[in-house]
């Protein structure tokens, strides 16, 4: 219906409500991109279409009573008198890219099945405006792996009617359950090799508005859009020509399996800093420990975490108390202000004689401003049977992990004969906790990922590389951690 034009989502309340709306809109533009504010009474909207009248114009209306759905209209003419103190706002829709999708070479795997677009409600909260707080709406589009790059340049540059997709791969990440029974719309049929593809969804002002409970408000009935006189090409923005604005897809999980979208400029300085980081000033043979990318998708990856675990410590200095080495806590800190300036939670975990040293640490970075508040510092003894699971999630259960992300700095990582190992080959097992069970159990727990940094192939997380330490690096066969992460990242030069 009404095929090459543009259409909008609709949502109607009280003027009271109306500037908070409005800043709603604006603080949650993804789902809620707003194309016009009516004002009171004003059946017109002139800016998307030469003659119509929002009382009749939608093919379905939907009412609410106090946030209550009390029914569906065909028209709101009988509303009128009420309608005359009320502010009509229009928002964008992502109808309106289909077109460039298709034009990418993308199938939509709805529209070939003659079916409406499926909706889900989410896990993932908009941002509270006076009254008005909700979940985050969206839709799906089942998209063949391959195709994930197009999708994503085709959609990126149309901010106006919700943009880029806002995640990628497994639904229960974003607290979707059962993609066969959508909240809003119909269920799709992937076809093989399929990923599922989320856009922020227009729907998420129906959730508004029953979250807000005003006396009366109508909206559109989703899949059922206000249609404009634009044409889609008059509208929509002009495709970025420029190469270091392309957007790209990068893999960062298979189970559970997830995808990250990033410029290509911020692509490439990424892998210029890992390029910097991983120089070998000290001739030790790190290069051969390498993995093109592992920093670009441990950076992707921790910017969809909510909350973060640190842990560092390496004792090296036998004659000082406590004999820590000293370019892994500082890391710890620059880590842990950057997540507190991304407002994600953060936590370090430490060997227990470390304790004061790191409280110590914390509290001077806090008193400089390095970082904003207090890091809650923790220690970790492996107990009992369920230590590991108590300490990583609530009550020990797995599906509600308290961190998404684990990350070792320069953290002494166990051997394969249990030890710990400086590059001297001396046995320090004796003064390290054993905080590897925390990254073993996190390892069989989906959703959460885990991270190690490290310059010599002994550190926790760099198990991953274990058979190029034991070939390249001196007393590698011994000295080589055994404990695998998620990305392992060699950085054998500070920046």
């Amino acid at each position: 219906m009404a095929e090459g034009y543009k259409q909008a989502n609709i949502v109607i309340f009280h003027k009271g409500l109306a500037d908070d709306f409005e800043k709603f809109c604006h603080a949650n533009s993804g789902p809620l991109p707003l194309l016009y504010r009516s004002q009171p009474g004003e059946w017109k909207c002139t800016i998307l279409t030469d003659n119509s009248d929002i009382r009749t114009d939608c093919p379905q209306y939907c009412k609410f009573q106090c946030g209550n759905f009390t029914g569906y209209k065909s028209d709101l003419l009988e509303y009128t008198k009420e309608m005359e103190d009320m502010t009509t706002f229009y928002l964008g829709c992502s109808f309106a890219f289909e077109q460039a999708i298709l034009k990418a070479g993308v199938p939509i795997r709805n529209v070939e099945q003659k079916r409406n677009v499926s909706m889900y409600k989410t896990s993932v909260p908009c941002r509270e405006v006076g009254r008005f707080q909700c979940n985050m709406v969206v839709s799906m589009t089942p998209v063949p792996e391959r195709k994930l790059d197009a999708v994503a340049q085709a959609t990126h540059p149309a901010r106006d009617v919700h943009g880029a997709p806002v995640h990628i791969g497994h639904p229960g990440l974003i607290g979707i359950q059962d993609l066969s029974r959508p909240d809003y719309g119909d269920p799709v049929q992937p076809h093989q090799g399929d990923v599922p593809v989320f856009w922020a969804c227009g729907v998420t002002g129906v959730e508004a508005v029953q979250s807000c409970k005003p006396p009366l408000a109508f909206t559109y009935s989703p899949g059922r859009m206000f249609i404009t006189d634009c044409k889609r090409n008059e509208s929509s923005p002009v495709p970025n020509t420029d190469p270091a604005e392309t957007v790209q897809t990068f893999c960062i999980s298979q189970n559970p399996l997830h995808y990250s979208v990033a410029s290509a400029a911020a692509v490439q300085k990424i892998r210029a800093l890992e390029c910097h980081i991983g120089a070998d000033p000290g001739d030790r043979g790190i290069k051969a420990l390498f993995i093109q990318d592992e920093l670009l998708k441990a950076s992707l990856c921790m910017s969809h975490a909510a909350s973060v675990l640190i842990t560092t410590g390496f004792p090296t200095h036998f004659n000082q108390d406590p004999p820590e080495e000293t370019d892994g806590p500082p890391g710890a800190i620059a880590m842990a202000a950057m997540l507190q300036a991304l407002k994600k939670q953060v936590a370090i975990v430490t060997d227990h004689r470390a304790l004061e040293m790191n409280k110590k640490i914390i509290e001077d970075a806090v008193e400089q401003g390095i970082l904003r508040t207090q890091v809650p510092l923790l220690s970790f003894q492996d107990d009992s049977q369920d230590s590991t699971l108590r300490f990583l999630c609530q009550d020990g259960n797995p599906q509600t992990p308290r961190y998404d992300h684990l990350v070792a700095i320069e953290r002494a990582g166990r051997a394969a004969d249990g030890n710990y190992y400086n590059m001297r080959k001396v046995n320090i097992k004796h003064l390290v906790n054993p905080i590897d069970n925390l990254f073993t159990t996190a390892s069989t727990i989906p959703g959460i990922m885990t991270t190690g940094i490290g310059d010599g192939g002994n550190e926790l997380g760099m198990g991953k590389v274990k058979e190029a330490v034991r070939k390249f690096m001196p007393h590698g066969e011994l000295v080589a951690c055994d404990v695998g992460d998620d990305f392992a990242i060699t950085a054998g030069k500070r920046v």
